[in-house]
């Protein structure tokens, strides 16, 4: 091993110390090798993250605090071996980190700014993961998808658009995944009350199915399920 490779090691290490750390004092269990693998892939994003905007989680403590505690938060309530779609992924979370936190999980991403799939499929391989990331619109990815082994069990959704935005874009394609998992903040509330003024409410039954705190503030995020309303398929 050089004295470059050493360095990088010595660094990931104590990185991965920080992040159990943090994940301990909030009490986010890790699996073993978890700490190391979220190093990984945090080093890749925020040297990704200098030439493009791909998040505003650059430190340890809202790394840990809201990547992973999102990403904990939605791995409680997703089966054994569930395929995963990550909508719209951005910076590769959720995806990435539910990829580590659960290997038994089958994690895809996708997203339709092409320069953000693209630099989201090289910190994977950077840090060492196989995640396959599409360039393109989930919409576009689980249309072509209906049925079989390849068919989305939950399209994972974060920080992409309003509710109703959302079941307006995945309306028409309700047949071709489960269900709907999205994370929203303090305004959830708000977002449902609109969505439900529109025709929409009636075909999709929205639930939330768990609540978390944001640490360091009065606030806190909310995992809401969206499926098919009784009667349709």
């Amino acid at each position: 091993m050089t004295g470059t490779e050493r360095e990088s090691r010595a660094e990931t290490d104590a990185l991965a110390g920080a992040i159990a750390g943090e994940a301990a004092r909030l009490a986010l269990p890790l699996p073993t090798g978890a700490a190391d693998r979220l190093a990984r892939y945090a080093t890749s994003l925020w040297s990704w993250n200098e030439r493009l905007n791909l998040t505003r989680h650059t430190d340890v403590v809202r790394f840990v605090a809201r990547d992973v505690g999102d990403a904990a938060a939605i791995a409680g309530h997703l089966a054994q071996g569930e395929r995963v779609l990550d909508v719209g992924t951005g910076g590769g979370a959720p995806g990435i980190i539910l990829a580590i936190l659960r290997p038994d999980l089958r994690v895809e991403l996708c997203d339709s700014v092409v320069k953000k799939a693209r630099a989201v499929s090289a910190i994977a391989a950077e840090a060492g993961l196989t995640v396959p990331v599409h360039a393109v619109a989930a919409q576009e990815l689980v249309a072509r998808r209906p049925a079989g082994e390849d068919r989305f069990d939950s399209l994972v959704v974060r920080a992409v658009a309003p509710l109703v935005k959302l079941l307006g874009w995945f309306e028409p394609i309700g047949h071709a995944y489960g269900r709907l998992l999205v994370v929203k903040g303090p305004r959830w509330e708000e977002e449902l009350a609109a969505a439900r003024e529109t025709r929409l409410a009636r075909q999709r039954t929205v639930r939330r199915i768990a609540t978390w705190p944001l640490p360091g503030t009065p606030n806190q995020s909310v995992l809401l399920e969206v499926r098919a309303a009784a009667g349709r398929a």
